[in-house]
């Protein structure tokens, strides 16, 4: 049975000290008037309501972040029980190692990207975006976007994440860009050519991923040749003509005509 108030008041709960931050030691102190004297058991809301101490003060050698949430005592003699209100536990904590990621993963010339940073803190971490040792923005938000991605942003990336108990850097995000072959570039040798010589054909372009070469004669629908590099060993006048490299990759293609 309950007694009446003068014999057993409500118990008060108190916290030490008033900012909990990870590691540190914390102290919950419950205490009633009783008589007799009042033997006291702490319960957490989301233990379902399970004992977990019976005494009047609950420690905490060294708080972790999990032991966040609504404590409560009660405070019992032989003659009844009394429970407290509850008190709330926000353990802060410095932000952990912080996940990166691109989206999408395969970049194409010309798409939107978005960088994007995460990490667990309390409170919740500021982010800043680096391109090596340089900053490129700061924030509440993790997440960098590019509108259009060219060759100019390819690099590596990292995110900083911090809040006033720490801070943290995550690790390197390497970003390559997908994108068309430039105009090749196209040149014989040698430059004067006589009949019966060997003659050498060369193509080369800027692309990602690395292009497919394959040379034709105009007016001719089989290659002549593949790769960047087209020999012919021993010309002739039958040779002379227009020829024409073409560089391919998954993205796009692109070609170029010399005169032989």
């Amino acid at each position: 049975m309950f007694l009446p108030l003068d014999h057993i008041n409500l118990p008060s709960v108190s916290v030490s000290p008033s900012e909990i931050v990870e590691g540190s030691s914390v102290t919950l102190t419950c205490s009633s008037d009783a008589n007799p004297a009042a033997k006291y058991t702490w319960y957490k809301s989301d233990t379902h309501l399970k004992s977990i101490h019976e005494e009047p003060q609950f420690v905490f050698r060294s708080i972790k972040s999990s032991d966040s949430g609504q404590y409560y005592c009660e405070a019992g003699n032989k003659l009844g029980t009394s429970r407290s209100e509850s008190v709330s536990i926000d353990v802060k904590y410095p932000p952990n190692l912080p996940s990166v990621s691109v989206s999408p993963s395969e970049i194409v010339e010309g798409s939107s990207v978005t960088l994007t940073c995460s990490s667990d803190a309390n409170p919740a971490a500021n982010y800043t975006w680096y391109k090596g040792n340089r900053q490129l923005i700061h924030g509440q938000d993790g997440n960098y976007i590019i509108i259009s991605f060219s060759s100019n942003y390819r690099g590596t990336y990292w995110c900083e994440a911090e809040n006033q108990y720490g801070v943290i850097n995550s690790t390197y995000l390497l970003i390559d860009v997908q994108y068309r072959p430039n105009l090749p570039s196209v040149s014989v040798s040698p430059s004067e050519i006589v009949e019966g010589s060997s003659v050498t054909l060369t193509c080369s372009s800027d692309a990602n991923p690395a292009a497919n070469y394959t040379w034709y004669k105009e007016n001719e629908e089989s290659p002549k040749a593949s790769g960047q590099i087209f020999t012919i060993t021993d010309i002739r006048a039958e040779h002379s003509g227009n020829y024409y490299c073409e560089v391919q990759n998954s993205v796009g293609r692109h070609n170029n005509t010399l005169h032989l």
